[in-house]
């Protein structure tokens, strides 16, 4: 990629904001354009953010190929001009701007609210046989808000419209100035399944300001919280999916077994779900041997019952049926609209940030991406799960053996000071997939922006067209399928 117009950075790294091309709006929209769309580039964060009496737009790329971090940006007034019908991955990114900012995006397709349902107009179609359905935002049990609608005709969806951002907390906004220890609390419960992950891309940007790098010890700790989250989320979800397909057994299996992976993480950490665990400099507990033995243990005697539960999932013909075929979505669609994570790579795409940009938690040898044959529908999905159950648990093993007999060492930065004028990115594997954290430092290093985007920020656009064509019955099996977050989207 030409320097003049990005400048490249490794994950979990910081650059003076000053060696960030700053081009012609022009010259920035026509670059990102040809990046995604040609050179294959995928999206990791989109955001504005003031400059004075006018915006800054910053646009990191992930080089998969490369294993860098592409960054540009472009200074506007109270205006640009919308990339989305060229490279529909922008779509959301620009109403978010729209909505965050006074900044009007000309020639995007429909800029409707991103977190503000109330102010929403719905996609309407016109006929004598059409039919509205509506769902939520309340929904029954413990489901976050958000309204879907769908437009049909008999039971066929031919368009369902996702609305979001009921509860809508400010976390963006509460993280802006000093660095304050309240932060990591913050990230942890911004999507409260995905703490590890979250916790540990948060840590990289912190240290990445601050010269301040996590041990060796320290990284593999993270490593085993991730995979044991990324284990327990996948587990609950087959287990789910399986609830709605009325097949019981695995779906009985499953919720206990969540619950004992949930208790691995907790004898890890003293947290079900891994908070407290990674923070800048390191993490807050050590692993011993003899805990490490005890987790291996734990593991032995749960994964045959687990794969059991699982194995009886994928062999029922009446399970397969459902899932076959249904919820589909395109090699092509998928990377047009940018999934991510797992959903992408069951529509074919062959991303996993944990072998394209690889953090120090692995050590170069992440968990292998699985290889099956892909076809974009449920099925697809649930086996990819499982098959990324499968590669967690031989590299769990793999770690918890390793664990020298002194064990592996607490750690954490104390007095930190960023750096001032910086700007630092760190994207991890969450168990849904990229989860990205940039940060811009101000000239006293506080913090100007702070940009989270979710794998689900990406992702919920594929839901929709899951259910393109389908009958509105297959909703709940294909919204299980995906099983996205509200809050980690509603930021």
């Amino acid at each position: 990629m030409d320097n003049s117009l990005f400048i490249n950075i490794d994950n979990g790294s910081a650059v003076p904001v000053e060696k960030v091309p700053v081009l012609e709006t022009e010259k920035f929209r026509a670059s990102l354009i040809e990046a995604v769309k040609n050179k294959k580039r995928e999206i990791l964060s989109f955001f504005a953010m003031p400059e004075g009496e006018k915006f800054k737009l910053i646009a990191i790329l992930g080089n998969a190929l490369a294993h860098k971090f592409e960054i540009s940006s472009c200074v506007i007034g109270s205006s640009f001009e919308s990339m989305a019908q060229k490279v529909p991955a922008f779509e959301l990114f620009e109403r978010e701007i729209a909505e965050q900012y006074p900044i009007t995006v000309t020639g995007h397709p429909w800029l409707k609210p991103v977190r503000n349902p109330d102010k929403t107009d719905f996609y309407k179609m016109s006929g004598d046989a059409v039919h509205e359905v509506a769902v939520g935002p309340i929904h029954a049990g413990v489901i976050e808000p958000g309204h879907f609608r769908f437009q049909c005709m008999g039971e066929d969806v031919y368009f369902l419209e996702i609305a979001l951002g009921y509860q809508h907390r400010g976390i963006e906004k509460l993280m802006q100035g000093k660095l304050d220890n309240r932060f990591i609390h913050m990230v942890e419960t911004a999507s409260g399944d995905t703490t590890a992950a979250a916790a540990t891309a948060w840590s990289h940007v912190i240290e990445a300001l601050s010269g301040n790098n996590a041990p060796d010890d320290a990284c593999k700790i993270r490593s085993i919280a991730i995979e044991l989250e990324r284990i327990a989320c996948h587990t609950g979800d087959l287990g789910a999916l399986s609830g709605d397909v009325a097949f019981l057994p695995t779906a009985s299996f499953c919720g206990r077994i969540r619950g004992e992976y949930l208790n691995m993480t907790a004898e890890l950490c003293g947290n079900r779900f891994g908070r407290g665990i990674a923070v800048p400099g390191g993490v807050r507990t050590s692993l011993e041997k003899a805990r490490a033995e005890k987790l291996l243990a734990w593991i032995d005697r749960v994964r045959p019952e687990l794969y059991h539960a699982l194995d009886l999932l994928f062999d029922s013909p009446t399970v397969l049926d459902r899932f076959e075929n249904t919820g589909s979505v395109s090699l092509e669609t998928a990377e047009s609209i940018g999934l991510v994570g797992m959903a992408g790579r069951a529509s074919g795409i062959r991303r996993d940030v944990r072998c394209d940009y690889p953090l120090p938690e692995y050590g170069g040898n992440p968990p292998a991406m699985p290889e099956i044959d892909v076809q974009g529908d449920v099925i697809a999905r649930a086996r990819i799960r499982y098959e990324e159950i499968k590669a967690s648990h031989i590299y769990l093993e793999k770690m918890l053996k390793e664990v020298p007999a002194e064990g592996l060492s607490a750690a954490k930065s104390e007095n930190i000071v960023l750096k001032p004028d910086h700007i630092a990115v760190a994207v991890t594997e969450a168990w849904r997939g990229a989860l990205c954290y940039a940060a811009v430092t101000g000239n006293d290093g506080s913090f100007r922006r702070v940009k989270i985007v979710d794998p689900s920020f990406h992702n919920w656009t594929g839901l929709a067209f899951a259910l393109r064509g389908e009958q509105i019955s297959h909703f709940p099996i294909c919204n299980k399928s995906f099983n996205l977050s509200y809050c980690g989207y509603d930021l």
